[in-house]
């Protein structure tokens, strides 16, 4: 199995059709595990217009996409937050990829992204439901730490030293 992970820029069609998978994905997870229904398709609209990801273009940002075969498979994102702190952001794989070794592809290469941006630290977020995120985080390093921003969102906070 072929993977292959590059830049993209974050307003190419690629980059669309990802990021309305990833949030329609969490945003559904959400939602059926608090209310018990999947997003209103209004604010699905809303939400996914409204954060274009223009914060993960260079020279402050990476967007990176994964392929697989070629084929657009998944998506990671990296911000400077400050001369040292990168984020790492909208991790994802659709979901016939994963397992497949392409999520640890793709953060080691955001990792490297942050590095070449300046960063000595990589920090995330992430939430309880998300069981997968926070293995994959723990199995490459990351360690919980306290809050760092006030996200209404997030529940646990990792951070790695960029070595």
């Amino acid at each position: 199995m072929t993977w292959t992970i590059a830049p993209e820029p974050y307003d190419s069609p690629v980059a669309a059709a990802l990021w309305r998978a990833y949030y329609t994905e969490v945003s559904d997870r959400w939602y059926l595990l608090h209310e018990n229904h999947r997003t209103d398709p209004a604010e699905l609209e809303r939400e996914i217009a409204a954060r274009t990801g223009a914060e993960l273009a260079p020279p402050h940002g990476q967007l990176l996409v994964a392929r697989h075969e070629g084929a657009a498979a998944g998506s990671a994102g990296v911000r400077l937050l400050d001369a040292t702190t990168a984020e790492l952001t909208r991790v994802f794989l659709y979901e016939g990829m994963r397992g497949r070794g392409g999520a640890t592809r793709l953060v080691t290469a955001a990792e490297d992204a942050a590095r070449e941006l300046g960063a000595k630290v990589m920090i995330l977020d992430t939430r309880n439901d998300l069981v997968e995120a926070r293995t994959l985080y723990t199995r490459l390093g990351y360690e919980e730490t306290d809050p760092h921003n006030d996200d209404l969102y997030a529940e646990h906070w990792f951070r790695k030293p960029l070595k």
